[in-house]
């Protein structure tokens, strides 16, 4: 159903307002449409929003998404820009790139939605595929003032992925490797261990932002490699801000590892795990995580295991669920709950064994 913006004004006329565009701000500008009845300024603005589905008939989702790219571009990180095209090239410019705009429908995002779970995408990632054409087609509604089909869009239910940990024994191998083998690659997963660190936030760590002294370190950047398209190379490794604001953060240092830390330390623009001015890339260090998980005859699990094991551990330890969130990084502690907390089943047989008996 189409929405109109219009209200009775005090001198008795009708008045409505049509989108005309954003400025370089982002501030809308609207096009004021008058009438002696609301009947009759509803038919002006159909009017005018006829003719502009007609002229806007002749543009496909392709021109559409290049437009809405444009605009973005200024705004967002060059990771975001990197991520975003790769999934318009990979599957919306293939999927629907040459349909007309205005001829599209919702029928066309549920078919995708369905042919992307048969080929086995999670649902996440088609979510996140899903949101994106819908902001492109949101920008299309407002700069051309046409139907937005997709605006009631229901996502596919994201599925909780379990994610593989250690054991408290396989844990306990493998923190008794780290204390016989100090070197930076084992300082690195000590240190994801006991603060929770992203693999980039840990890789794009300098000395600059650690004081031994105060025993605290400081997260204001991240390495990632991302997905070149006007350059010579496929990828390229960046160093940008962290994920969100609230992973910009200031964490303390566990007293254990201040020792282990001081026989590594460099000059400022030194990276804590290469002893360079270059740092290693995330995957070089997963790679070195996978190393060291054989040596120590434990299961193969991601780096990014130790990040949830850190938050168990701490839960178990009786932390409070807000400081634990603002370690993490995270926005609200729903996040630190309901995706970094994990139980072990002894822990709830435990739990279940605290209770009052019934008789």
């Amino acid at each position: 159903m189409e929405k109109y913006n219009i209200y009775h004004r005090q001198d008795g006329r009708w008045e409505g307002r049509l989108l005309k565009k954003k400025d370089e701000k982002g501030k809308r500008k609207y096009k004021y449409i008058f009438g002696k009845s609301k009947e009759e300024v509803i038919r002006k603005i159909d009017a005018i929003r006829k003719v502009k589905c007609s002229e806007s008939g002749s543009y496909t989702v392709e021109k559409i998404f290049n437009e809405w790219y444009e605009s973005i571009s200024h705004k967002v990180k060059e990771s975001t820009l990197s991520n975003y095209r790769i999934k318009a090239s990979k599957h919306i410019l293939p999927d629907f790139g040459d349909a007309y705009i205005n001829s599209f429908n919702a029928q066309y995002i549920y078919s995708f939605i369905k042919i992307k779970q048969q080929n086995g995408l999670s649902n996440r990632y088609i979510s996140d595929i899903v949101v994106m054409v819908k902001s492109i087609f949101k920008y299309a509604s407002d700069n051309y003032n046409i139907y937005n089909p997709l605006s009631n869009i229901s996502l596919p239910r994201k599925k909780i992925s379990e994610i593989r940990l250690l054991e408290e024994n396989e844990t306990d191998k493998l923190k008794k490797y780290i204390f016989e083998n100090q070197n930076r690659t084992t300082m690195g997963i000590a240190l994801s261990l006991s603060t929770g660190l992203r693999i980039g936030e840990l890789c794009a760590l300098q000395w600059d932002d650690i004081d031994l002294k105060k025993r605290i370190m400081t997260v204001r950047k991240t390495i990632q490699r991302i997905s070149c398209q006007h350059e010579n190379k496929k990828t390229k490794i960046i160093i940008t801000e962290p994920k969100s604001d609230t992973s910009n953060r200031t964490i303390p240092i566990p007293d254990f590892m201040i020792k282990f830390m001081e026989k590594f330390r460099g000059d400022k623009k030194e990276y804590i795990l290469s002893g360079k001015n270059k740092a290693i890339e995330p995957r070089t260090l997963q790679y070195r995580f996978a190393k060291v998980l054989k040596n120590v005859n434990l299961p193969s699990i991601h780096f990014h295991a130790l990040r949830h094991m850190f938050a168990s551990n701490c839960i178990k330890a009786g932390f409070d669920v807000k400081a634990l969130s603002e370690i993490l990084g995270h926005s609200n502690v729903e996040i630190t709950l309901n995706r970094y907390v994990h139980s072990s089943f002894e822990q709830k047989i435990k739990y279940m064994n605290m209770l009052e008996p019934i008789f």
